[in-house]
């Protein structure tokens, strides 16, 4: 069963005010109204959606998932909101998101994609598309904006924001909150975020504390993969195909003996997308890769699976906030 954690429950009720009886709706969802908030406590994700869709019966949602996540702060995601503070660059601080999500939640994963127009921030999320996810996603996308103005040195505002379900009855309050175009009935749920914006330093970016808090979500991740099996086996069978080009999820799930469909709902059990997966495969090799001297950049580049070394640079720079040279200089 996908769990989430109950501080979205919580940060919703309280938006919604006086429309909805608060304690009930808490009680309703399995939430203790009297209890401190946990973020760490957690509860079905189904129950959270039933939740946002008794309060739809009760109150107009339209603007709600946005109040709720232009309500979120870094330090209320604990050791995850501080890293996103902490990292380099915006790039970093979502490549961070992108890697760790799982420690908060079994239902959404994150990729990051390179756009004609600057990087997208995307949001991946299986199941039904009934109107407690759709809001739950909105929530989200605002909430990476939110998260994203916190760390920012200037205004920040994406280029565009995407979302898979059909507008509501009206998307003004969106673009304004937003700031720029909000497509609806589009083919992803995500952010597009410019090049000058994603590379720009972040206020509090220290490297020294971003070490330390990454080795201590690296231990916490650890403790999420409960089927180090099937992720082992097709990280191993990744990392195997890399040299030849980035693999298909296809061309992974028959060498597992599986099916494309079980071997895509097996990842999303564990939090995870094909994508994520062999973006994580990428970046572990390649650390270890250049640990190795006997490698030179062009040659990881290869292994990875990147066609050109200066993809390899952007994109390791993207993973760990620093270039490919400086990160085995400072280790060999």
């Amino acid at each position: 069963m996908a769990y989430v954690t109950s501080l979205f429950a919580r940060k919703m009720v309280a938006a919604a005010g006086s429309g909805i009886d608060q304690r009930a709706t808490l009680e309703q969802a399995g939430i203790d109204p009297d209890a401190p908030w946990d973020p760490k406590f957690m509860i079905p994700a189904a129950t959270y959606y039933e939740m946002l869709e008794g309060m739809a019966e009760q109150i107009d949602v339209t603007k709600l998932p946005v109040h709720v996540g232009a309500s979120m702060r870094c330090d209320e995601y604990g050791a995850l909101g501080l890293a996103w503070k902490a990292a380099p660059t915006l790039m970093a601080s979502c490549s961070r998101i992108e890697r760790y999500a799982r420690i908060w939640t079994g239902v959404v994963t994150y990729e990051l994609r390179d756009h004609p127009r600057g990087t997208l921030f995307i949001l991946h999320r299986d199941g039904e598309r009934r109107l407690g996810l759709r809001l739950s996603n909105e929530a989200t996308l605002a909430s990476a904006v939110s998260l994203s103005r916190q760390v920012c040195p200037v205004p920040f505002s994406p280029i565009e924001v995407f979302v898979q379900h059909k507008e509501p009855r009206s998307k003004a309050f969106h673009e304004a909150w937003f700031g720029c175009p909000v497509t609806f009935s589009a083919d992803l749920d995500a952010i597009l975020i410019s090049d000058e914006a994603i590379n720009r330093p972040n206020i509090l970016g220290d490297e020294g504390i971003s070490r330390y808090l990454m080795s201590d979500l690296d231990r916490e991740l650890a403790k999420v993969d409960k089927s180090p099996a099937v992720v082992g086996e097709a990280k191993d069978a990744i990392a195997q195909a890399l040299s030849e080009g980035t693999p298909r999820m296809t061309e992974i799930a028959k060498g597992l003996g599986l099916s494309a469909r079980s071997f895509h709902r097996r990842l999303s059990e564990h939090g995870l997308s094909f994508q994520t997966l062999t973006e994580e495969t990428r970046r572990e090799l390649a650390e270890g890769l250049l640990r190795d001297k006997q490698y030179s950049l062009a040659e990881v580049a290869f292994l990875t699976g990147f066609s050109e070394q200066s993809s390899f640079t952007r994109a390791f720079k993207r993973w760990l906030g620093t270039t490919p040279a400086n990160y085995r200089k400072a280790r060999i």
